[in-house]
């Protein structure tokens, strides 16, 4: 059970796929074109992203992009066993967008179909012997290898090697139904549960966690009408992801040169670091402190992890972009793990940065209000 790769529908895919070869170092890797569509493929280390447009109304990239603003459109699985998770599939409600199909791969075989999931999101779910190749979808609906198709790979530093998380919006009453749709057929495991809360908004969050793969996906659900999630779905016109965590290997060094690049960051208050130097144990020397403040990174780790003996707690650096589309709705969240020692033992930064929740709750409020989007109180 891992992400095979993430489908964005997009008005000029060869736009987009010089987007993210210039702003964030993607490597431009296969390209596809059939008679209503266009396809570009970008990858950074195991992260594959598809990016289609429509060529003549009649491609399913128009008929989305009548419906719902640039975005999200298809998320994929390997799973194990395929046949029974469109059986469970079907039992929970999701409509078979494409049905099973199957084609030689090697020895083998590789077998695809896609399901409904919420609002204009769905699921193509990959059963194959050798994963690492989840190619693009061709002009009758086949998926074709991406080492098979036109390649014309970019030198890039790679800034970014997998997805850390995704983050789903559903509607307000469907966290519930949700949380138990993607235990239920897909195998994930509610774990954290969140309200956070600010003056002016809130939301619910559950992250749901894969036992075996680690795969995560927090979804959230609205708390009034002024929440940020509700902007969203407002916008998206129906649930949707909200955002995808890239994890990088050096996020400090990342930022510094995808600013250069020109791309935008939500801004985050000078007081927030001054805070951050009250915490207890603050595992940064000024000199971390100070390159972390000026790419306006926020920090957190959990405070009883420290001790006395030099050790350091596993420090988790995150930031976020401003939304990348015309439409104030998806957006990356860029994001660094670091290991620490904490009792002898070497551990990885877990979590979400729930230190970190109320200064980003403000700055995407402050973003809100730019747009007219939220009342000031």
């Amino acid at each position: 059970m891992k992400i095979a790769r993430v489908h964005f529908y997009v008005k000029d895919a060869t736009v987009w796929r010089d987007w993210f070869v210039r702003r964030l170092g993607f490597q431009a890797v296969a390209k596809r074109e059939c008679s209503s569509t266009r396809t570009e493929v970008v990858t950074s280390g195991s992260i594959v992203f598809q990016l289609s447009s429509p060529l003549l109304p009649a491609s399913p990239v128009a008929v989305f992009l009548q419906k719902h603003p640039e975005g999200v459109a298809d998320l994929a699985f390997y799973v194990e066993d395929i046949a029974a998770v469109l059986t469970r599939a079907v039992s929970q409600g999701a409509q078979i967008l494409q049905p099973l199909q199957e084609q030689p791969q090697g020895q083998g075989s590789l077998k695809w179909a896609t399901i409904s999931a919420w609002g204009c999101l769905s699921h193509t779910l990959i059963e194959a012997q050798e994963q690492g190749d989840p190619g693009v979808e061709g002009t009758r609906g086949e998926i074709l290898p991406a080492h098979l198709l036109t390649c014309s790979p970019a030198q890039s530093p790679v800034y970014f090697t997998n997805i850390d998380h995704v983050v789903l919006n559903v509607a307000a009453g469907d966290l519930e139904r949700a949380i138990a749709w993607y235990e239920n057929v897909l195998g994930f495991q509610p774990q954290q549960d969140f309200k956070i809360q600010t003056e002016r908004s809130a939301l619910r969050s559950r992250v749901m966690f894969h036992p075996i793969s680690r795969v995560q996906l927090p979804i959230n659900e609205p708390v009034g009408a002024n929440s940020q999630i509700q902007e969203f779905l407002d916008i998206n016109r129906g649930a949707g992801v909200q955002h995808i965590a890239l994890q990088a290997i050096d996020l400090v060094q990342a930022i510094a040169s995808l600013r250069r690049r020109g791309v935008a960051f939500l801004e985050v208050p000078p007081d927030y670091y001054t805070q951050l130097q009250k915490r207890h144990r603050l595992p940064l020397t000024p000199s971390q402190l100070q390159q972390i403040a000026q790419q306006q990174i926020l920090v957190d780790w959990q405070e009883d992890g420290a001790t006395a003996n030099g050790e350091t707690p596993p420090l988790l650096l995150q930031t976020f972009t401003k939304p990348i589309f015309s439409q104030p709705t998806f957006f990356f969240e860029l994001i660094e793990r670091r290991v620490g020692s904490v009792r002898g033992e070497t551990k990885l930064a877990q979590g979400f940065g729930e230190g970190n929740f109320r200064a980003l709750f403000e700055a995407i409020e402050r973003e809100q209000m730019q747009r007219g989007s939220l009342r000031s109180t």
